[in-house]
């Protein structure tokens, strides 16, 4: 009976947001995750001296001792410990502390941005979870559309690789030197970026990029159109209850 008190006490402070304690623990750890991102940052300054080095290794360490803590109290107090440990929360969790004991060459300490996303649950604002709602439900009712416009738009992107290669290939052979190398003019031209750093200097490569530009902006627009539609419908939907 004690053991499943303890259990319960544990819980409430760490996994709710509807006491005092979970409040205070659930900001805590939000806070210190903006902090642990504050500090990641000033560690990329080059030049830094010998005692701020020191102090960022230092608070390293403490902040990922924390949520490692934390980590282990979510798995402990989790009424199904495997579903916790494999969700996408869990999995934020676990790669927020992974890079620290691992020491990977790749630091993946700005993952711990994305459990800034806890900050619904505890704000609590209305506003945002029925926004997140209307979304949820205006991308399920144009799921298909969405599937179908996206295969067709990597086709095309291909299609644009292609065209590109065989008209700029000849006068261009280091920008465009195969097809998988024009796929970068082709993303960039069709989305309407277009940075510059490879264009076309063919009348026929400037033709092709004409009509492949106009198509870009029904790459853009389709799928706005598409996703405004829905959320008005879902909107509607929602107000009627």
């Amino acid at each position: 009976m004690a053991d499943t008190t303890f259990h319960l006490h544990l819980r409430e402070i760490v996994d709710s947001t509807e006491t005092r304690r979970g409040q205070v623990f659930n900001y805590s750890i939000q806070t210190l995750i903006v902090y642990s991102l504050i500090t990641f940052s000033i560690s990329t300054i080059p030049d830094l001296s010998s005692a701020s080095q020191e102090f960022l290794r230092w608070s390293r360490i403490v902040t990922t001792s924390i949520f490692s803590v934390e980590y282990l109290l979510r798995i402990i107090v989790a009424p199904r410990k495997r579903d916790y440990i494999f969700s996408f929360y869990g999995i934020i969790d676990l790669l927020a502390i992974l890079p620290f004991y691992l020491t990977l060459a790749v630091d993946l300490r700005a993952f711990r941005i994305v459990r800034l996303l806890r900050l619904f649950r505890l704000l609590k604002i209305v506003r945002y979870s029925n926004a997140i709602r209307r979304f949820r439900r205006a991308f399920t009712e144009i799921k298909e559309e969405l599937i179908i416009f996206f295969t067709a738009t990597m086709f095309l992107i291909y299609i644009a690789a292609v065209g590109i290669y065989y008209f700029e290939n000849p006068v261009q052979p280091e920008e465009f030197k195969s097809v998988f190398h024009s796929l970068w003019w082709a993303v960039a031209t069709l989305t309407t970026v277009g940075y510059g750093d490879v264009y076309p200097v063919t009348l026929g490569g400037r033709l092709f990029t004409f009509v492949i530009l106009m198509l870009g902006l029904g790459v853009v627009s389709v799928p706005a159109g598409l996703l405004s539609s829905a959320l008005e419908k879902a909107s509607k939907t929602i107000r009627q209850r």
